[in-house]
């Protein structure tokens, strides 16, 4: 059986989570040039929204090739599975990414939301290494990932950043009971900040690491630097959890939609946080008035900004 980083193309078994806004060209190629496997998200170098599929791909490839100017090394590319009950074509922003991936030669692609067998094959189809990460990690998921051909299995926590799973069971919980359930290599996703929860990881049966939140904590991180310093002078105590999928450093839109979440639970928050632009508006472009800063639990642990070199080196201690 070939290793994770043989399977991967890496020195380290890393992969760098594709955090939407919060990734770019520089990033990605640091994390792949130290190691890792970085990953372009969703909206990886980009300021300005587009709700244009030909667009939105043609931006990514502008993106890919800056960063395969900056390495040699493997770079992934973020994928979203289509809605339940559509096919490919029928998922217009994922058929336009597909699209442009292969003409690129992209060999690494981070699938993030439900099984998809049309899709997972499509990818296998163009000799691609496909990582699976379920949005919400249950064992049908992962089974049903390994059945249709993934090669790397994710199982998240909800201890993590970004949109957290339906289910509230925590990295130690889920790791294991994922792990057994497959029999390909599992990743573990959700609070990992530190050389301490990658070896936890290790020990509950991982054979690498996926991670987000620390990475945008460094040199090379977009994230604006208002919103990184936001997240330095945080505490544990410090995060809210701000709809049924997220939580958020305090800024006043996180306290105000915290108030909505505790009075009601208001299952319309996720839908008003995305429209009002996700991570972007805080994260990206610091406006603390009408954004989040989304991180995982462990915010005591994000405490200083090294370079990238330096994080991956650490966590790889």
């Amino acid at each position: 059986m070939r290793s994770v980083t043989e399977i991967l193309g890496t020195k380290y078994p890393l992969i760098q989570a594709p955090m939407s806004w919060v990734t770019d060209a520089r990033l990605v190629a640091a994390v792949s040039n130290a190691g890792g496997l970085g990953v372009l998200g969703p909206n990886a170098g980009q300021i300005e929204v587009t709700d244009d599929p030909i667009d939105t791909a043609e931006r990514m490839r502008q993106e890919l090739r800056k960063a395969r100017q900056l390495t040699d090394k493997p770079i992934g590319l973020n994928i979203l599975t289509p809605k339940s009950g559509q096919n490919v074509a029928e998922s217009v922003f994922t058929a336009a990414l597909l699209k442009m991936a292969y003409e690129e030669k992209v060999l690494h692609f981070a699938v993030v939301g439900s099984a998809h067998e049309e899709l997972f094959q499509d990818i296998k189809a163009h000799n691609g290494t496909l990582i699976f990460r379920p949005l919400t990690p249950t064992v049908a998921q992962m089974q049903m990932g390994e059945r249709f051909g993934a090669d790397i299995l994710v199982a998240t926590g909800s201890d993590e950043g970004g949109v957290m799973p339906r289910q509230d069971f925590g990295t130690f919980t889920v790791v294991p009971a994922m792990v057994d359930a497959v029999s390909i290599p599992v990743f573990a996703a959700g609070g990992i900040n530190d050389v301490r929860g990658v070896r936890a990881a290790y020990a509950l049966g991982a054979q690498g690491v996926y991670i987000g939140s620390r990475f945008l904590l460094t040199e090379e991180s977009p994230m604006a630097d208002i919103a990184k310093q936001a997240v330095l002078d945080a505490q544990f105590g410090d995060i809210l959890r701000v709809s049924p999928t997220q939580r958020s450093v305090k800024t006043p839109a996180a306290v105000k939609y915290a108030r909505r979440y505790c009075d009601n639970q208001d299952p319309m928050l996720d839908r008003e946080i995305s429209i009002n632009g996700g991570l972007r508006p805080g994260m990206l472009l610091g406006d603390f008035e009408r954004g989040i800063i989304s991180v995982n639990n462990g915010v005591d642990m994000l405490n200083t900004v090294p370079s990238v070199k330096q994080l991956v080196d650490d966590l790889m201690a």
